[in-house]
C-alpha cells in the first residue's frame, strides 16, 4: 500500500493514503462559516414541515396530488404548498441544500451537516392541540430528536465540532395557530374554551412557548427565528366556517392579534435575560396582512380564495385530486384551505430577509447574516 511521510517537530510518521484522505474529508466537513452556509434547523407545524408526517400514520400530510404540483419534480413531497415552502425558501437565502426532513433515510452522513428538519403538521405549543391526527411528531419529541440528531453528528465529526455546529447555526421555530385553529377553535365548545377566555388561552400559551424555547436555548441553538402566527381568522378555511360576508372571523383574528404582540414582548424579555439577541420575533400576521388587505398591490387576484379546495372560498375539508384547483397558483395568496402558495412564501420570506423593525424584531435575517459573519 502507498505512504505517505508526516513531518512533525520531532518524530516522523508514516500514515496510509487513506487515512490522509479520511482526514481531509472529515476537516472539509468541520462546520465553517467563513467557507460556507450555516446549519439550518427547523422546528414546528404544518407551514414548515418538509415530509415528516409522510412516515407516520396520520391524516395531517400532503403526499398526494394536487400537492407539489409547482414543485421541481411536480411531484407531491409531504409540503403543505403546491411548492417551495418557508424553510425551503430561507435556504435559498443562506445559500444552503434544502434541510431534509429528520425522519427521511436520506438523512446520513454530510448530509447531516446541512441540518434537518423536525417539523410535523398538526402539532402545537400545547400537547394536547392536533390529538384528531394521531401519530404527529409533538414538539417535545422534536427537540428530543434535536438531542438524537446532535448525537449521531457528534458520530460523525466530534463533540467539539458538532457543539460549534449547532451554535452557529440558524435555527426557525413556527408554532401557534394549531393551538387556536386545531384545539382552542376546534368546535363551538371544547375543553379549553371551557378552560380559559381568548386573553387567558393567550397568556397561557405564550408563558409554555417561553419554556419550548429555552429548551432549544439550552440544547445550544443561538440564532433563532420565532414565527407569530397568522391572520388565523382570514384563511378561507375560518371565512368559510365562520366569517359573514367575506369578513375575517372576528374571535380567530382577535386571537392572532393577540398573540403576536405578546410574542414579541416574551422574546423581548427572553432576550434581555440572556443578554443578548438570540431570538428573532417574525411578525406573520403583519407580513400576511399586507396581502389581505390588499392583494392586487402583490399581483394577487384574491386573498379570500383558496387555489385547491371546495365549498365556500375552497376553505372546507382538505385539498385533494378531486378538489377544485386554479391554473395559475401565482395568482392566489393561499395554496389551500390554511397554507399561503409558493409564491406567497416568498414575498414572506424575503420580509424574513429585509423587512423593517415592523415585521422582524429585533433585527431581519441579513443583518443576522452580516453579524454572523463578522465572528
Amino acid at each position: 500500500m502507498a505512504t505517505y511521510s508526516y513531518l512533525s517537530s520531532n518524530t516522523t510518521t508514516l500514515l496510509p493514503l487513506a487515512a490522509i484522505l479520511t482526514v481531509i474529508l472529515l476537516l472539509v466537513a468541520l462546520p465553517n462559516k467563513a467557507h460556507g452556509a450555516p446549519a439550518f434547523f427547523v422546528f414546528g407545524d404544518s407551514l414548515v414541515d418538509n415530509g415528516n408526517n409522510n412516515y407516520l400514520l396520520t391524516s395531517a400530510r400532503a403526499d398526494s396530488p394536487p400537492y407539489g404540483i409547482d414543485y421541481l419534480t411536480h411531484r407531491p413531497t409531504g409540503r403543505f404548498a403546491n411548492g417551495l415552502n418557508i424553510p425551503d425558501l430561507i435556504s435559498q437565502k443562506i445559500g444552503a441544500e434544502p434541510t431534509l426532513p429528520y425522519l427521511s433515510p436520506e438523512l446520513t452522513g454530510n448530509k447531516l451537516l446541512v441540518g434537518a428538519n423536525f417539523a410535523s403538521a398538526g402539532i402545537g405549543i400545547l400537547n394536547d392541540t392536533g390529538i384528531q391526527f394521531a401519530s404527529i411528531i409533538r414538539i417535545s419529541q422534536q427537540l428530543r430528536n434535536f438531542q438524537a440528531y446532535q448525537s449521531r453528528v457528534s458520530a460523525l465529526i466530534g463533540p467539539d465540532q458538532a457543539q460549534q455546529l449547532v451554535n452557529q447555526a440558524l435555527v426557525l421555530i413556527t408554532l401557534g395557530g394549531n393551538d387556536y385553529v386545531n384545539n382552542y377553535f376546534l368546535a363551538p365548545i371544547t375543553a379549553r374554551r371551557l378552560q380559559y377566555t381568548n386573553p387567558q388561552f393567550t397568556k397561557y400559551i405564550i408563558t409554555e412557548y417561553r419554556k419550548i424555547l429555552m429548551k432549544l436555548f439550552n440544547l445550544g441553538a443561538r440564532r433563532i427565528l420565532v414565527t407569530g402566527s397568522g391572520p388565523l381568522g382570514c384563511v378561507p378555511s375560518q371565512l368559510a366556517a365562520r366569517a359573514a360576508n367575506g369578513q375575517c372571523a372576528y374571535e380567530p383574528q382577535q386571537a392572532a392579534a393577540l398573540f403576536n404582540p405578546q410574542l414579541v414582548q416574551m422574546i423581548q424579555s427572553l432576550n434581555q435575560e440572556l443578554g443578548s439577541d438570540h431570538f428573532v420575533a417574525v411578525n406573520a400576521m403583519h407580513m400576511q396582512n399586507d396581502f389581505i388587505d390588499d392583494p392586487r398591490a402583490f399581483g394577487f387576484i384574491t386573498s379570500k380564495v383558496a387555489c385547491c379546495g371546495q365549498g365556500p372560498y375552497n376553505g372546507v375539508g382538505i385539498c385533494n385530486p378531486t378538489s377544485n384547483i386554479c391554473p395559475n397558483r401565482d395568482l392566489y395568496v393561499f395554496w389551500d384551505p390554511f397554507h399561503p402558495t409558493e409564491r406567497a412564501n416568498k414575498l414572506i420570506v424575503e420580509t424574513i430577509y429585509t423587512g423593517s423593525e415592523k415585521y422582524m424584531h429585533p433585527m431581519n435575517l441579513s443583518t443576522i447574516m452580516a453579524l454572523d459573519s463578522m465572528v
